[in-house]
């Protein structure tokens, strides 16, 4: 029954595997593998490092999923239910696209506008900002700080301002990406991931410190 119940997410791990296996004899021995913020090919290597792509994104995020209720010594994650398993079959959903699109820019050496995946990233952020209050305290998953560790009160609204500003983040790197040129872009994208990863760290500090005091 829980095989049943994972075989679409299995189905989705396998998608660029198999679309690789099927473009693999078109592609030369060497392709591009690495492009700058231009969308120009500045690295070149054997077609065998495309391996690499659906391993280190859809299935290893899809491992991950399964190994961390497992391990979590408080089997806080389980309390998640359904939530967690859509959150699994949301990322590797993502992953596996991901990893198509990357697959397709190295066999048709060229990416047509860089800002596309930065918006792909944008999408990613929505998700977990979506999530990220549904997340129970855990050593694995979630913003991870001593002080969000040390009480439920402080993980849960660390969390909850987290999903707003993941998911305001996410919005705002989407429509930059469809108006501003690919520098810029990118700039403007590394300042926002910057801003909503380090706010929330800084908020469950002082949710810490208001709690020592009080």
């Amino acid at each position: 029954m829980k095989l049943l119940k994972e075989m679409p997410i299995i189905t989705i791990v396998t998608i660029p595997f198999i679309y690789l296996a099927y473009i693999w004899n078109m592609l030369p021995k060497q392709v591009p593998l690495h492009w700058n913020i231009n969308g120009e090919i500045d690295r070149y290597g054997s077609k065998l490092e495309l391996l690499l792509i659906p391993i280190l994104l859809p299935l290893l995020i899809y491992v991950i999923f399964l190994i961390i209720p497992i391990i979590d010594p408080k089997k806080r994650i389980k309390k998640m239910g359904k939530k967690y398993y859509n959150l699994k079959f949301l990322l590797t959903l993502f992953m596996s696209t991901f990893a198509i699109i990357i697959i397709y820019y190295a066999q048709n050496k060229s990416i047509t506008n860089p800002n596309y995946l930065v918006l792909i990233v944008g999408i990613l952020f929505i998700i977990l900002g979506n999530y990220y209050k549904t997340i129970k305290p855990n050593y694995f998953l979630g913003i991870k700080t001593p002080w969000t560790l040390e009480s439920d009160v402080i993980w849960k609204k660390t969390h909850y301002l987290a999903g707003i500003l993941w998911f305001i983040g996410g919005i705002l790197i989407m429509i930059l990406s469809l108006i501003l040129d690919t520098k810029w872009n990118f700039r403007i994208f590394i300042g926002i991931t910057i801003v909503i990863a380090l706010i929330p760290i800084l908020y469950s500090f002082i949710l810490y410190k208001k709690q020592k005091i009080a």
